[in-house]
């Protein structure tokens, strides 16, 4: 089911339309609207200038978000494959262990 919301970003109002929650999406809308605050006094910019420099941060932020993601991942992964082989290693050190109190 889709949801409306409107949102106030630097004084204009928008629509947003999306399945999500309309706390998420007033959340997003304030997200934008603290980055296009920050162009706008910071950057001493206008408007359309400000929209395309908190769009461009906001990318950066995805991407760096996703390679920290990415990297997570990868760590996991490996952490996984390491207790994969600890268990096969630990099995392996059972039956061996069997084996030998076996032979008394």
């Amino acid at each position: 089911m889709e949801n409306r919301v409107t949102v106030s970003i630097c004084g204009e109002e928008y629509t947003f339309v999306a399945e999500e929650a309309p706390s998420y999406m007033q959340k997003v809308g304030a997200y934008v609207g603290t980055k296009m605050d920050e162009m706008l006094t910071g950057a001493k910019v206008g408007r359309t200038d400000a929209a395309v420099l908190a769009a461009a941060n906001i990318a950066d932020e995805l991407f760096k978000e996703r390679e920290a993601s990415e990297a997570l991942r990868r760590q996991l992964k490996q952490y996984i494959d390491d207790a994969a082989q600890a268990k096969n290693e630990v099995s392996e050190l059972k039956r061996e262990l069997f084996k030998l109190q076996n032979r008394k």
